[in-house]
């Protein structure tokens, strides 16, 4: 059983030139990222775009795709389940506006990968919003009914006979069908990404993490060397939580994935052929997809937290997770019983209070910028949010660097130990929950009361 890289990460090294060399020496530079993921890769990719001159240094204390872009689910979705909450907090009209370029996102990756020889497997199969449970069903009704009060139409509403034969799996009730949504096998555009900036004149240090962040010098310090910088972007992801000013803006929870070994012919005999993104509506989510070799993926979110800034071990390969998602794999995908599961991982991702990322900017002498918090559903969020981070960075005033989401934290979490033991009670009183609706059972009294719990309810926030 592999457990210390993703599959896909395993697959995307296979033959690959070497690491990119630690900084061993103090530089200088334009900006400096600090994150070698999607959005780190990204915002180098704009930022010489909009000034080719720039020198760009980006650190990565992993290797780039080490972290959640080269262990996601590889998911390519919009922000159209999250409509109503960017409503609330941006507007209408804004709201719009970012759920339009979060969608558009998803064709630009299909784009790029075209453009730039990155063979990353996307296919835009579309994504299923599936209930698995009778709790679930109609859960995107909110959804469905405000893209309608634009106009818009980004769902098919389909019958539980209807994504029965779509999946194969008698176990969806109904589902809520997003043609835009694509998957990609995400370390492979992840080390594509690297790749092309790279070409781009990009200079990308590997195994070299920041240490220090001294803001008054405007300087990034790693172990063996520095970088003075006129622009510091941070693209942490989880690790965001350690930036003191940001950390009750997020909090961390583990995402758990298995993958089968290749099962072709039973995809074909069920007809699960389209290579359509799935996931139900509960709030420890599942999510699960097929691969380009006939495996299926599958993902669970929420099953470990961290207490304050302790991001480490604790969130790699859990060996009670994996054994709870096989059993969640056979229940969700019938045949895949009896078809070995290959490979195991796990790791943290960044939890806002409803789900959305926001981007903002930090004291320093120097532009300090970040953007975090995609909460499970960064690929091609990512992409929209570089445009944010860039223009931020350099100084431009566009429409990315006067987005809505470009504001900071929106609200945060209590402070610890409340955030980590109540995070501890709500998600087991959510797993018994679930646990019973799943079996199809109904919740008791106790339970019954966080039977309404959306997302965004995770933890009683303050505003």
């Amino acid at each position: 059983m592999a457990a210390a890289r993703s599959l896909w990460l395993q697959e995307a090294l296979l033959g690959e030139a070497a690491e990119t060399p630690e900084l061993l020496e103090t530089v200088e530079a334009d900006v400096c990222i600090v994150g070698g993921g999607y959005t780190g890769l990204w915002t180098a990719l704009r930022v010489k775009e909009l000034q080719p001159d720039a020198t760009v240094v980006l650190l990565e204390a992993d290797i780039c795709g080490g972290g959640p872009s080269g262990r996601n689910g590889g998911f390519a979705l919009s922000w159209w389940p999250k409509i109503e909450t960017l409503q609330k907090r941006l507007g209408k009209e804004e709201a719009l506006r970012l759920v339009k370029a979060s969608e558009a996102a998803i064709a630009e990756i299909g784009e790029f990968c075209e453009r730039e020889g990155v063979d990353s497997h996307f296919h835009q199969g579309g994504w299923l919003w599936t209930a698995t449970s009778p709790a679930q069903v109609g859960s995107w009704e909110g959804a469905v009914a405000a893209a309608e009060t634009y106009g818009e139409h980004p769902f098919d509403l389909l019958s539980a006979e209807e994504v029965q034969a779509r999946t194969g799996s008698p176990v969806h009730l109904g589902a809520a069908y997003e043609k835009s949504a694509a998957t990609v096998q995400p370390a492979l555009l992840a080390r594509g990404l690297r790749r092309v900036a790279l070409e781009r004149g990009v200079r990308i240090h590997e195994r070299t993490a920041m240490v220090d962040l001294d803001r008054e010098a405007g300087v990034v310090r790693t172990p063996s060397g520095a970088v003075r910088a006129g622009a510091i972007v941070l693209a942490l992801n989880a690790w965001t939580i350690r930036i003191r000013e940001l950390a009750r803006a997020f909090v961390a929870v583990a995402s758990d994935m298995v993958a089968t070994a290749p099962m072709p012919d039973r995809l074909t005999e069920i007809g699960w052929t389209g290579g359509e993104a799935i996931s139900n509506c509960r709030l420890m989510v599942h999510y699960y997809r097929t691969t380009k070799d006939g495996r299926v993926a599958f993902g669970r979110g929420g099953g470990r937290l961290a207490f304050g800034g302790r991001v480490n071990s604790n969130f790699d390969y859990n060996g009670e997770q994996t054994e709870e998602l096989k059993t969640d794999l056979v229940r969700l995908v019938p045949a895949a019983d009896g078809v070995p599961v290959t490979n195991a991982w796990g790791g943290p991702i960044d939890r806002t209070t409803d789900g959305l990322p926001f981007a903002g900017r930090i004291r320093g002498r120097v532009p300090i910028v970040y953007g975090a918090g995609y909460s499970g559903n960064g690929v091609a969020p990512s992409l929209t949010f570089a445009k944010v981070l860039a223009s931020s960075a350099l100084g431009l005033g566009d429409e990315w660097s006067e987005a809505g989401l470009n504001r900071g934290a929106h609200s945060r979490f209590p402070p610890e130990p409340v955030r980590f033991l109540g995070g501890l009670v709500v998600r087991e009183a959510v797993r018994r929950k679930e646990g019973r609706e799943d079996r199809g059972l109904t919740c008791d009294p106790v339970t019954g009361a966080v039977a309404g719990l959306a997302p965004q309810g995770f933890f009683r926030v303050k505003r």
